[in-house]
């Protein structure tokens, strides 16, 4: 089973500290296998692989603009995220994982990149805007006749001890002019677009959350449970949630850590 919570808006920060909680209650086998759906308010996030000058805004006009920076342990370079646009973090240990016959089985990280962009494909594909993969780079792109693909998702996982953590962001009904303040991946050649915008209308949002849900569901082999409250995954208040650990208690404790773009 996967446990999906529906989160609304959350502030970046705050994304990352229930992250935070979640994979250390995941290490300890306190919770199965959980997946975050959510917006985040005007970020950017720089993963381990970014540049800094692929960051193409000056700190005042972000400043001017609420946008926000941050840099976290995360694979694959720059991208934002802002209202509209659905942000997947899947909480999962991979050693636990199911094949299409239902047998447990470990995932390895690779496939499991690649699960996510198939249940995305599936999920746009679902909603009436057929996608695909573009050889040699991760993420969704739009499956365009005249071969002209836009990237309509990103992803960039961590995975520490076999426990995933960050994950994915599906461009809906949020406001593209925001990517004109970076180097969307890294990669200046390529465009990038929403539901909305391929579409031509505003497409719900309950109705793209679903569509994810099920792709989810169908590619890892699991039954789909909802969850209205996140203290039945954490047992606490929001604001009570902890920080991460500091460095050298991880390294003590000998967590493995991988990046994947």
């Amino acid at each position: 089973m996967i446990q999906i919570l529906q989160l609304g808006v959350l502030a970046y920060r705050e994304g990352l500290e229930l992250q935070r909680v979640l994979v250390e209650r995941r290490k300890a086998g306190a919770i199965g296998d959980v997946l975050l759906l959510l917006e985040h308010e005007p970020v950017i996030t720089l993963g381990r692989n970014s540049k800094t000058e692929n960051i193409l805004a000056s700190p005042e006009v972000l400043a001017q603009q609420g946008v926000e920076v941050h840099e976290f342990d995360r694979g694959g370079d720059v991208t934002c995220h802002g209202p509209g646009q659905i942000v997947g973090y899947p909480i999962f240990d991979l050693r636990d994982g199911r094949d299409e016959q239902g047998r447990r089985t470990t995932i390895w990280p690779v496939e499991f990149v690649r699960r996510m962009e198939e249940a995305l494909i599936q999920a746009c594909t679902e909603l009436g805007l057929p996608c695909n993969r573009v050889a040699g780079l991760t993420g969704v792109w739009t499956a365009n006749p005249d071969g002209q693909s836009a990237k309509i998702a990103a992803i960039g996982v961590h995975i520490s001890r076999g426990v995933t953590s960050h994950g994915f962001a599906l461009n809906v009904n949020n406001d593209l002019e925001a990517f004109k303040l970076i180097v969307p991946c890294g990669l200046g050649d390529r465009a990038v677009t929403s539901l909305q915008k391929e579409l031509g209308r505003e497409v719900a949002m309950a109705e793209v959350i679903s569509a994810v849900a099920r792709g989810i569901g169908k590619v890892f082999s699991r039954e789909i449970h909802w969850l209205s409250d996140r203290r039945e995954l954490t047992g606490v208040e929001p604001q009570d949630l902890p920080m991460k650990p500091p460095r050298e208690v991880r390294q003590a404790r000998g967590e493995e850590e991988l990046f994947l773009a």
